[in-house]
């Protein structure tokens, strides 16, 4: 339980991971079907005595489970953010676990949004003394800019003074 006068009490934590649509069973069927499909056009091709081309269906096949291979094995990537009333930390997590970890003085840090009229936000930053780190990366822009909106109320509320309710 945390003391009323405690300065380290957590105002906002976010773990960010990139999004896959595409989930197990959606990759088996995929692979199936595309397996299947140049399965029977390279047999086709086969007949009319282009054999070589089967050659080619195969490694179309197997480039893209490779490809999708690839994309989930960088899914395990993410990033930490944490605002305490004394330190903004960025924790950034590669795919292969290796972590870079940034702390920023929440009171000098403000959030800049890259926005394009149609597209929506493009890329967010923290700025700290003349210093962008890029967060939310990943994230589509309906997603940054809900991130967007809830960090930008953390650092207001940090930088107005955390205000805590005592129950009785």
């Amino acid at each position: 339980m945390l003391a009323d006068n405690d300065p380290e009490l957590t105002v906002f934590s976010a773990v960010l991971r990139p999004h896959r649509s595409l989930r197990g069973a959606g990759f088996i069927a995929l692979m199936l079907v595309y397996g299947v499909a140049s399965f029977i056009g390279g047999v086709v091709f086969s007949m009319m005595g282009a054999w070589p081309i089967v050659a080619f269906f195969a490694v179309d096949v197997l480039l893209l489970y490779w490809a999708f291979r690839v994309n989930y094995g960088r899914a395990a990537a993410y990033e930490e953010v944490t605002i305490t009333p004394s330190a903004l930390t960025v924790r950034k997590v590669s795919h292969r676990g290796r972590a870079r970890e940034f702390v920023l003085n929440p009171l000098w840090v403000r959030l800049e949004k890259v926005e394009h009229e149609e597209y929506g936000i493009e890329r967010l930053s923290l700025v700290s003394r003349g210093r962008h780190l890029s967060v939310a990366s990943f994230l589509g822009p309906d997603e940054k800019a809900t991130f967007a909106s809830a960090l930008a109320r953390a650092l207001t509320e940090v930088k107005r003074g955390v205000t805590r309710t005592v129950l009785p």
